[in-house]
This record gives C-alpha cells, sequence and structure tokens, in this order.
C-alpha cells in the first residue's frame, strides 16, 4: 500500500481508503456484520489506514469504533460527518448557517459519534453537506477551533454536495478547511476543473468518494439488474438507468481494450492518476472487494494514452435526484 498526505495537515493516508456507509446496514441491503468487522480487520491488515464513517450511516460508527479500538496497536485514522440540523440535503442556496450547523448541534453530534465508537476523538469531523454561502457566517467555525483544541478532532472538513464541486471553491480558498470529501470519477471530471487545482493550491487534502459510481463503474450493471428490496439503489438506477450505464461501460471497455471485470481497476486507477487526490474511499462490505480493491493502492497511475481516452468518457448527470 502507497501513502499520500492529507494535504497540509501532516498526516498520511493510504492510496486506497476505507467507505464505512455499506457496512451499517442501512440504505444498503445485504451487510452483516461479522463480515463487515472481517473485512475491516482485512483491510487494515492490507495497509488501510484511513475509515470514512458518518453519524448518518446507521451501525456505521459503532462497527468502526469497535475494530479501531481493537486494533489499538495500528494507527488508523477515522472520520466522520456531522448531518446538517435542519435536514437539508443538499444545502442549497438561502440557508442560514444557524439552521444547518449551529456550534450547539455540532457539538452535540461529535459527542454522540464519539461515544456510540467508543472512541475518544476522531481524525477529521466534516460537515455532511456545504454551501460557499456560509464562509464567514454563523459560530460553526468557533465551534469547530473549540473541539480541536479540546482534542476531540484533529481535522476539520466538509462533505462537497453531490455533483457540484464549485459549491466549495470559497472555502477552499479561505485557508480555515483542511480537506473536501467530493465525487469525482470516469464520469464525473468536473472536480478536476476548478477544485482538485484550487485544493492543490491551498493544501487540503482530498478525500474522493463515489469513485465506481456506486457500482456503475464496477462493469457489473446490466439492463437486468435488480437490486433487494429496501436497497437505496433501486431508485439510484431506476428506469432505463441501468441499461444507460450498461452501454457507458461496454464503450469504456472496448476504448481501453480491457476486459470488463477490469473495469473497477482502471476507475479506481483514474482517480488516484490525479495529483491533488489523497485518498479513494470506495464501499468494501466484503473481504473479497477489500483484496481486489486494496491491490490497485500499489502507486501505479494509468499511463497518458489511457487518461487520454478516459477524458472523452465525461458523463454528467445526476442519479441522486
Amino acid at each position: 500500500m502507497r501513502y499520500r498526505e492529507l494535504g497540509r495537515s501532516g498526516l498520511s493516508v493510504s492510496e486506497i481508503g476505507y467507505g464505512a456507509w455499506g457496512i451499517g446496514e442501512s440504505g444498503w441491503v445485504g451487510a452483516t456484520q461479522d463480515e463487515s468487522v472481517r473485512a475491516l480487520h482485512r483491510a487494515i491488515d492490507l495497509g488501510v489506514n484511513f475509515i470514512d464513517t458518518a453519524r448518518g450511516y446507521g451501525e456505521s460508527e459503532r462497527i468502526v469504533g469497535q475494530v479501531v479500538r481493537e486494533r489499538a496497536g495500528d494507527e488508523v485514522l477515522v472520520a466522520t460527518k456531522v448531518p446538517p440540523e435542519n435536514g437539508a440535503w443538499p444545502a442549497h442556496d438561502g440557508i442560514d448557517p444557524a439552521d444547518a450547523f449551529p456550534g450547539e448541534h455540532i457539538r452535540t453530534s461529535l459527542e454522540t459519534s464519539l461515544r456510540t465508537s467508543g472512541l475518544d476523538h476522531f481524525d477529521v469531523l466534516q460537515f455532511h453537506v456545504w454551501n460557499d454561502e456560509w464562509v464567514g457566517r454563523g459560530d460553526w467555525l468557533e465551534t469547530v477551533a473549540a473541539l480541536k483544541q479540546e482534542g476531540k478532532v484533529r481535522l476539520f472538513g466538509v462533505s462537497v454536495n453531490d455533483h457540484v464541486p464549485d459549491s466549495a471553491l470559497a472555502l477552499v480558498r479561505s485557508g480555515v478547511v483542511d480537506s473536501v470529501q467530493v465525487i469525482y470519477n470516469v464520469f464525473d471530471q468536473a472536480p478536476a476543473d476548478a477544485l482538485l487545482p484550487a485544493c492543490q493550491e491551498h493544501g487540503v487534502g482530498v478525500i474522493v468518494r463515489v469513485a465506481l459510481d456506486e457500482g456503475g463503474l464496477t462493469g457489473r450493471i446490466t439492463a437486468d439488474t435488480t437490486f433487494p428490496e429496501g436497497d437505496w439503489r433501486n431508485r439510484y438506477f431506476r428506469d432505463d438507468r441501468p441499461a444507460q450505464v450498461e452501454q457507458r461501460v461496454a464503450a469504456i471497455v472496448a476504448d481501453l481494450g480491457i476486459e470488463q471485470d477490469a473495469v473497477a481497476e482502471h476507475a479506481l486507477r483514474f482517480v488516484l492518476s490525479h495529483p491533488a487526490v489523497s485518498t479513494v474511499i470506495p464501499g468494501m462490505r466484503s473481504v473479497r472487494n477489500v483484496e481486489r480493491n486494496t491491490a490497485v493502492g500499489d502507486g501505479c497511475p494509468l499511463s497518458a494514452d489511457q487518461l487520454a481516452v478516459l477524458a472523452r468518457h465525461r458523463w454528467q448527470r445526476n442519479f441522486y435526484s
């Protein structure tokens, strides 16, 4: 496993991190605690030292905290997220920061996360939504500074709203944020236009989520794909969306001259080929997926020719809406 600096923080994170939404037994159907615990331990065995969870991910914080405490001899960095108090997802324009992230709510959410996980601090505390209108307003920054001073939080970050990377540009340029978490993949290449260069310029770490497009870039989604009842992907891949994805992935396979089973590896390598990226956090609910994905953290980016091919497969859309 190779490691990269998380912006200017002084912390080194594994190229492949662990996205822990899927193991929380909420949203994604099929996870079991026993397999999740095995997968987390295997990831740490293979060099993963960064795990991303959230207050809103069901049992995820509890399971992650259990494993991290069991691996006390290994330095494992854990990031969590504070949900907006007003429940507005995403954070649209015109919302007062006092309604979304008042200081008292931030502190209460963090304390709940600490109790749930059994940890004494989090390495990164992130707001689960963001709007650049909040820069310089509200008491959120004062609260974050206090939590850092108290040793309950090491770094502050935000999770950028889905498919609108420029909505955090003012925050990055303000110098008050340590990391941003953003959707960046072969289909959604928009962060490379402005956000990623800004993060490089200002020393902000980049945590990439949805690198595999919620499964779309694994090569396993076809027009006939179905998901268990209650699984949120029934909404994400509704109507003719699976057929659209199948066609797009088939074109990638043909243009790169690779096997269908190699799509996920190339999708992860695409993300890691950008120098601004600190870590990518695919969801990994099984030991098998852990072993396949962590093998990509070997420091081998795609070639210039491969990146040029993938640049032509940009496909801007929002399946969350």
